[in-house]
């Protein structure tokens, strides 16, 4: 479990966003976006840097956003999108030491807006509210390697609708820390392709067990199907650490299909079962999560979870 991060740890490895930078393939990025991508995708030894490859496609991207499976194609150097994010805005960047243990000290980057207008939003105030400060990438690099804690820890909001811009932050760092991805993960593909070779762990939220929940609850479609898709395109190149936040009166809907998954399709996830939620932003104006969660339903989840053979962090 999470081996590839732990020999990062040990200096037994490379965070992958460095040996991406280093390895160099054939691609002229005057060329069209279709075309970068197939240079991208065949990885011919040539001379330009994978990393700069990828930063020119997600460039092209931004200006028909499809970052994430809203797809909204907004021009966002021009407009913002459906995330509310024109230009990346730094909410916060801190040492945190409130992650799962293996992470922290964690250097966290909260980026404001957010692809998900979840009605309970426990970072309403960065992901739902205009907030934060533009931070040149050069600078934030630098910021990084400052503080050199055990890992780039990029989160929001959600860090996707800024994936052009994390990318250039990273040509101009040099520390030996892993990627972390803390997502939502309802990515496009195209943005998964990108983020291979770069992150070394996503921290994801696996929130629902079905679409109807979903779009009640977050205002998403085709909630399962990409969500579970990503994690599985994740596995194969990162490690995984999944957080499955608890809903009350969610258990069987959500919790059951959430954890049946994982443990019927990935191998060897780190999965995080969080108890913390409470009532906030819009939830106390929905009848179905306008509570904290009962002993009796924390007590059943982890029947849930055993039934499931599932490893908790």
């Amino acid at each position: 479990m999470l081996d590839h991060y732990k020999s990062i740890l040990a200096k037994k490895a490379l965070p992958y966003y460095l040996e991406t930078k280093t390895r160099c393939i054939k691609a002229d990025l005057k060329e069209s976006e279709a075309v970068l991508w197939e240079a991208h995708d065949r990885k011919e030894a040539g001379e330009v840097s994978l990393l700069d490859v990828k930063i020119e496609i997600a460039t092209r991207i931004l200006s028909h956003c499809e970052f994430c499976e809203r797809r909204c194609g907004v021009n966002r150097p021009a407009e913002q999108g459906n995330c509310t994010v024109r230009e990346p805005r730094i909410a916060s960047e801190f040492a945190h030491y409130g992650e799962e243990s293996v992470l922290v000290p964690s250097h966290t980057i909260f980026f404001s807006g957010c692809n998900f207008h979840c009605v309970y939003c426990q970072n309403w105030d960065i992901s739902q509210v205009k907030s934060g400060t533009w931070i040149p990438p050069k600078k934030l690099a630098k910021l990084i390697e400052y503080r050199h804690l055990q890992n780039m820890n990029f989160v929001g909001g959600d860090p996707t609708p800024n994936l052009d811009y994390i990318l250039q932050v990273l040509r101009e760092c040099e520390a030996h820390i892993p990627v972390v991805w803390n997502s939502n993960m309802y990515l496009t593909e195209e943005s998964m392709r990108l983020l291979e070779g770069v992150v070394d762990v996503y921290l994801t939220d696996f929130k629902y067990g079905n679409d109807t929940c979903a779009g009640e609850l977050s205002d998403v479609s085709d909630y399962f199907a990409i969500v579970s898709r990503n994690h599985l395109l994740g596995e194969q190149h990162a490690d995984l650490i999944i957080r499955h936040l608890v809903l009350p009166g969610h258990l069987e809907c959500c919790t059951r299909p959430v954890l049946q998954w994982i443990s019927e399709n990935l191998k060897s996830p780190a999965v995080n079962v969080m108890f913390q939620y409470h009532p906030e932003y819009r939830a106390m104006k929905n009848a179905r999560i306008d509570r904290y969660l009962t002993y009796a339903e924390k007590q059943r989840v982890l029947e849930i979870a055993q039934e499931f053979t599932i490893t908790l962090v």
